[in-house]
């Protein structure tokens, strides 16, 4: 199915918000002690703007490990995001995973917090390369 130009900027202008939306919510579990709901809200805000940045550039994922493989392959490596950018994602997505499926296991502030300016300032450049808003 291919999208006009306008369903393309609606769907890249939802997924913006959200990307913003989802670092309110992870300040707000945070400001609440709930550190692995904190970590998981990083990585769905890192996630949304990525798939925005994705979308406006013509490429379809189909699950969360497709996102950051083409964040690395189109975007990493062209040198239009650091590698810093490329491993802040990939972390983030370990963070996610470890926070919703591992047993007996809890995010820390001190190991949370230390993502918050890093993930704004990367949904930050990727909102800059996307075009189409």
């Amino acid at each position: 199915m291919t999208l006009s130009i306008d369903e393309k900027k609606a769907i890249i202008e939802y997924r913006i918000q959200k990307a913003w939306n989802s670092i309110q919510e992870a300040e707000d579990n945070a400001r609440l002690g709930y550190w692995t709901l904190a970590a998981s809200r990083l990585y769905y805000a890192a996630y949304y703007m990525a798939s925005a940045l994705l979308v406006d550039k013509g490429f379809i994922a189909r699950s969360h490990s497709g996102v950051i493989h083409i964040i690395g392959s189109e975007f990493v490596k062209k040198d239009f995001l650091s590698k810093e950018d490329g491993r802040l994602i990939s972390r983030l997505f370990n963070m996610r995973q470890s926070g919703d499926y591992d047993d007996l296991f809890d995010w820390t502030e001190e190991e949370v917090q230390p993502f918050f300016n890093k993930t704004k300032d990367f949904l930050a450049r990727m909102e800059k390369l996307i075009t189409l808003k």
